[in-house]
């Protein structure tokens, strides 16, 4: 997984990131969907899913020619389709007493909470103005993100696993502890300093007080993100969101924490290129 966004990240090429951050997102979105049919709660999965997927796509596109208003104009769009779609559907269906309204907040939490978070890892590349040769830079600041979000996972596991004694949220996920917080906070500071040392010409806008301010921020992002899906697996009665990924889970628990950690970083580096 490490060589895939090594090699998504080192080639520069815009349409391979594309389809990477596209399939994720759509998979993630499709586990959130069956976690909600599993339970026996109501959804609109394909409608959903089609409206996540042109989420990706019509953003990526507005947002390489360069024009933020556009992309951000597209979601918009997609939104309003969106919200016209989902009661158009509930139309054709019985209604019966809070089913409809249900339905259509199920699917729209859905692609809000997958599609549109996820989607601020392209918004990241494009939020950094490119080269003087026209070559686009962002991706290694979603390289950073990456590092610095799994680096704090494996900090919270590693420690919490090993040393965690007082229990974080136990209404939400029992095994998080006050610890592996602590240990989430360090690893994600250290990931932070080690990737803006090691690549310093890549990461212009980040000094040493920047890494370790942000390695922080994303830090506790990660967590929270971590605790979001928590409560989503509780409320319908899953341990992972899939089975694709052993040890991991499905592709929902693999990016649970970057739904809250781009965002983050999004909004960091657009008041750091003003």
């Amino acid at each position: 997984m490490w060589l895939i966004a090594f090699y998504v990240i080192f080639s520069e090429n815009e349409i391979v990131f594309l389809v990477l951050i596209a399939t994720l997102g759509i998979a993630g979105l499709w586990e959130y969907f069956r976690m909600i049919e599993r339970s026996g709660l109501p959804c609109f999965k394909v409608f959903g899913i089609i409206c996540g997927a042109a989420c990706f796509v019509g953003s990526f596109f507005a947002l390489r020619t360069n024009n933020q208003s556009s992309a951000y104009d597209f979601e918009m769009f997609v939104l309003l389709v969106f919200l016209f779609g989902v009661f158009a559907r509930q139309m054709f269906r019985p209604t019966i007493k809070n089913t409809p309204l249900e339905t259509m907040a199920y699917t729209l939490f859905g692609l809000l909470y997958v599609a549109w978070l996820f989607n601020f890892l392209t918004k990241i590349v494009y939020v950094i103005p490119r080269d003087p040769a026209g070559h686009t830079v962002g991706q290694f600041y979603v390289l950073y993100l990456v590092v610095v979000t799994k680096f704090a996972d494996m900090g919270a596991y590693l420690v919490g696993s090993r040393i965690g004694r007082h229990p974080l949220m136990p209404h939400i996920s029992p095994a998080k502890t006050w610890e592996g917080f602590a240990g989430s906070l360090v690893f994600a500071v250290l990931g932070s300093v080690v990737v803006v040392k090691v690549m310093p010409s890549q990461f212009a806008y980040l000094n040493l007080l920047h890494a370790i301010g942000l390695g922080m921020l994303l830090g506790i992002a990660a967590m929270v993100g971590d605790l979001g899906e928590s409560i989503i697996k509780r409320s319908t009665g899953v341990k992972d969101s899939g089975a694709v990924l052993p040890g991991i889970g499905g592709m929902l628990d693999l990016i649970d924490s970057l739904l809250f950690t781009g965002p983050l970083l999004f909004f960091y580096l657009r008041f750091l290129t003003r």
